[in-house]
């Protein structure tokens, strides 16, 4: 984390316009710093995935925000108000500053269309000076950037694994060089072998490119191994926000205490998270 500010969220609420309203995402602030991973950990239907949503500009009707200001500091220096954007500017900001791996991403290739195909509309919608032989090199490099083999370009969803669609969306979303990643629960419906393959790649992609990472997951064990700070959602808003280390040492609130104890040891003896931890600093006191 170099202390540089990316992104920036001050007293965000998002609701839901039904009746009654629900407000799903309540006064959320935080900041994401350049090259950091941030997890947003919590229990499922807690704001995680709307408050991510919120931060790409993704939100569509009942859901509203109703306050709060989003800035995103892009490299050159400029502050850009991401609440107030609109038509280009919008979708510039949109996978060019911001991209997002969507939760059960793996299903959302086209199933009639082959990964080069899929790539290429990328570059055509985004970068439309873009030459087509220079589409398809670019193509090639972000399917070996993810661990694929480039000649997997002509390949349909179908003929892929989930690991392997998964990769190729996290390469869809490395595109055009974004400098944040949102992923939302990534590694969802994806077997313990190929989520620690997935997670090993983000993390050496993250350490190559050097964007942040916003990790998404109720998976609160996981966030602590991988992340730099780690914020926990519960009900609409962040009740603990601190160093992933501190947190696993030392959490403050009680919804913390019960995350952590409600994830069994390999024993499978409940609590055995927070035991683990007890006996860590009982054995280095």
């Amino acid at each position: 984390m170099t202390g540089q500010p990316v992104l920036t969220a001050r007293d965000v609420s998002i609701e839901y316009q039904v009746e009654p309203p629900v407000k799903a995402v309540q006064e959320v602030s935080l900041t994401l710093h350049r090259g950091e991973i941030l997890g947003l950990a919590g229990e499922s239907g807690c704001g995680k995935t709307t408050l991510a949503y919120g931060l790409n500009r993704l939100l569509k009707a009942p859901a509203l925000q109703t306050s709060g200001e989003i800035v995103f500091h892009d490299r050159g220096g400029a502050d850009i108000d991401v609440v107030g954007l609109s038509g280009e500017s919008l979708r510039r900001y949109r996978w060019d500053k911001v991209s997002m791996v969507f939760q059960g991403s793996m299903n959302s290739l086209n199933p009639v269309m082959s990964v080069r195909a899929q790539l290429d509309d990328v570059f055509r919608t985004h970068r439309p000076g873009m030459g087509r032989a220079e589409r398809v090199r670019r193509s090639a490099e972000l399917l070996g950037l993810v661990g694929v083999d480039p000649s997997r370009l002509t390949a349909f969803p179908h003929e892929l694994s989930g690991g392997m669609r998964q990769r190729v969306m996290i390469a869809m979303a490395l595109a055009l060089d974004p400098q944040v990643m949102i992923m939302d629960e990534p590694t969802t419906a994806l077997d313990v072998v190929v989520q620690r393959g997935i997670i090993r790649e983000i993390m050496r992609l993250r350490e190559r490119l050097g964007f942040a990472v916003i990790f998404i997951t109720h998976d609160l064990p996981l966030l602590i191994e991988i992340s730099d700070r780690i914020a926990v959602m519960l009900e609409g808003r962040i009740v603990e926000l601190g160093d992933a280390e501190r947190i696993y040492r030392r959490p403050e609130h009680d919804y913390t205490k019960r995350l952590l104890a409600s994830f069994p040891s390999l024993r499978g003896d409940r609590g055995g998270f927070v035991r683990r931890r007890e006996e860590q600093e009982g054995a280095s006191a």
